[in-house]
């Protein structure tokens, strides 16, 4: 082949199996489009657009994490790779509707199979380990959605089908902590240890440390879940997708104070913050889909391609782990998350 030509770039530079990354490059020679090819690694890619100037690929599954060349391929020659990063697949056949949570103490990962509304899995609970280990953790908890762990590291889980806060104990027992929140999707701790809660039905509700609870803020209806996170200054951090692909992040002050922090979003969903004050969350921006990033001035970018995201969290070691509606990623991207 002859000499590579330019150096392409490429968009997001971070992806999981499925997710649409953009290439640009100069002068691509399209005129045999079937001798046109997209490489990651030595898997050979679908290429969903073909143009000159950008070509549009969807990232195959692969064994291993971490970068990866990409590299375009025309008649005759291949340009000089890019580099993305690319996550692996630790596992799959779950239901997960929003984030994933680390137990602090433990570093296991937990993640739901959440099932259709009312629906009583066997399994609804999985723990997967530091070594990617995956094992069956409870079944207690009908339509479990949200996971957050307080400061002493006590693991608590939303049920969306009874309005019910459970909390986990020792012995992997669902006690009841709090009821009657409406349909409970999202949840977050504040840095005090208070707990709130978002209904879909618009309400958050603050609970106190014996299960007391008290509606708090009011917002418009959700079509499927609030996701909640707190960021600087303490702020709550909501999402809530509704009929509209215009929708907004609210930032809520300690005061419950109501303000949109971003607006122009897709379906968004779980966030998460980095210590640096970046938000991240699954949603799509300007109709490409995964997890996008926004800085504390409100400027917004893809960052992870993929498809049908639900949330995200970051391990203690900078891994971001990345929940689809049926698997979960590890990403090497050394980010360090909020605590």
């Amino acid at each position: 082949m002859s000499k590579p030509g330019p150096t392409i770039r490429i968009s997001p530079k971070s992806g999981i199996a499925g997710g649409e990354v953009t290439i640009e490059c100069d002068n691509l020679d399209t005129s045999e489009p079937a001798k046109c090819a997209v490489w990651f690694g030595t898997e050979r890619a679908h290429i969903v657009a073909l143009g000159p100037h950008r070509v549009v690929s969807l990232v195959p599954e692969l064994k291993q994490s971490g970068p990866v060349e990409v590299v375009l391929e025309s008649p005759g020659k291949r340009r000089a790779p890019a580099t993305l990063v690319v996550g692996k697949r630790i596992a799959e056949d779950l239901h997960p509707v929003t984030n994933p949570a680390f137990d602090p103490d433990e570093g296991a990962l937990f993640v739901t199979r959440s099932g259709s509304r009312g629906e009583q899995l066997p399994v609804s609970l999985f723990r997967i380990e530091p070594n990617g280990e995956v094992s069956e953790f409870s079944g207690d908890i009908t339509n479990p959605t949200a996971i957050a762990f307080d400061k002493d590291g006590q693991m608590f889980v939303t049920s969306r089908v009874d309005g019910t806060v459970y909390r986990v104990n020792a012995f992997r027992e669902a006690v009841a902590f709090v009821r009657n929140l409406g349909i409970a999707t999202g949840m977050a701790f504040d840095s005090a240890g208070t707990m709130y809660v978002g209904d879909r039905t618009g309400t958050i509700y603050k609970v106190n440390g014996i299960g007391e609870e008290k509606a708090w803020v009011q917002l418009e209806p959700s079509v499927s879940a609030y996701h909640l996170a707190f960021g600087p200054e303490n702020a709550l951090y909501v999402t809530g997708p509704t009929v509209t692909s215009f929708d907004s992040v609210y930032r809520i002050d300690q005061f419950g104070e109501v303000g949109v922090f971003y607006k122009g979003l897709g379906r968004p969903q779980g966030l998460a913050f980095d210590d640096a004050g970046n938000l991240y969350l699954a949603a799509s921006l300007k109709g490409r889909r995964g997890i996008v990033r926004i800085s504390p001035d409100g400027d917004a970018e893809l960052f992870v391609a993929g498809m049908n995201l639900v949330g995200l969290v970051f391990s203690s070691s900078g891994d971001m782990v990345v929940a689809s509606n049926d698997s979960v990623y590890s990403l090497p991207l050394g980010i360090k998350g909020s605590l």
